[in-house]
């Protein structure tokens, strides 16, 4: 008997072992790349996407991450420089609507005060018009709040699942800030849309790291 609840104890061990394991390595944190140009200058590059496609969640939608390979890496945690202007390439394939609040249509903290979308410089992006804003990106400890703007979710090649690729519908929004003088992790997500539908809309994709939430992990 006893042999049985040893055996079994180290089972039950064994099992909490690889689920703690897995929830500290998951998801994984993908470190920007540095400026082969510019100094003190690292490029990050993103696509968001309206269902990741893999994971518990398929249908939820989510952030992929692009790693030094050049590979989409299904995450929210990245890794800057500290003293540093990241650069931020956006690629949105999700449809866009209104803003609950104008107030998240405003730009702030990047370099300049504005974004480039689609080639055109803008410091505030009205989501009632056209195809509206997808999601936000906002990181309040950065000053920083970017709203993107969507696509046209009945276009013939609309991305139906992660990673899309740019033979798909999207757009291309692009912006820098400044990482900072100190080391710190800075949470960041998407205050709009995702969390329609849950508690005080903060629930789901948009408060679940790896999806519309994460941390900018600022680094010596």
């Amino acid at each position: 008997m006893g042999i049985v609840l040893v055996s079994a104890a180290v089972a039950v061990g064994l099992i909490l072992f690889g689920i703690f394991g897995y929830l500290r390595t998951y998801p994984p944190t993908v470190s920007a790349v540095a400026s082969s140009t510019q100094p003190n200058t690292v490029n990050l590059t993103m696509q968001v996407d309206g269902a990741v496609g893999t994971g518990p969640h398929p249908n939820w939608v989510g952030w992929y991450i692009k790693n030094g390979a050049g590979k989409w890496v299904r995450t929210t945690l990245v890794q800057i420089p500290e003293r540093s202007y990241v650069h931020v390439t956006v690629l949105e394939y999700d449809s866009g609507g209104p803003l609950r609040n104008e107030y998240w249509g405003k730009v702030s903290g990047t370099v300049g005060g504005s974004v480039n979308l689609n080639g055109k410089n803008v410091s505030v992006l009205n989501g009632s018009s056209g195809n509206g804003i997808a999601h936000t990106i906002v990181a309040p400890g950065l000053n920083l709040a970017i709203p993107v703007w969507g696509v046209n979710g009945n276009a013939s090649n609309f991305c139906q699942a992660g990673p899309c690729s740019p033979a798909q519908a999207h757009n291309v929004e692009t912006f820098t800030f400044y990482s900072g003088t100190s080391t710190h992790s800075y949470r960041w997500q998407c205050f709009i849309p995702c969390g329609v539908g849950y508690l005080n809309g903060n629930g789901g994709p948009m408060s679940a790291t790896g999806y519309m939430a994460g941390f900018f992990k600022v680094v010596a």
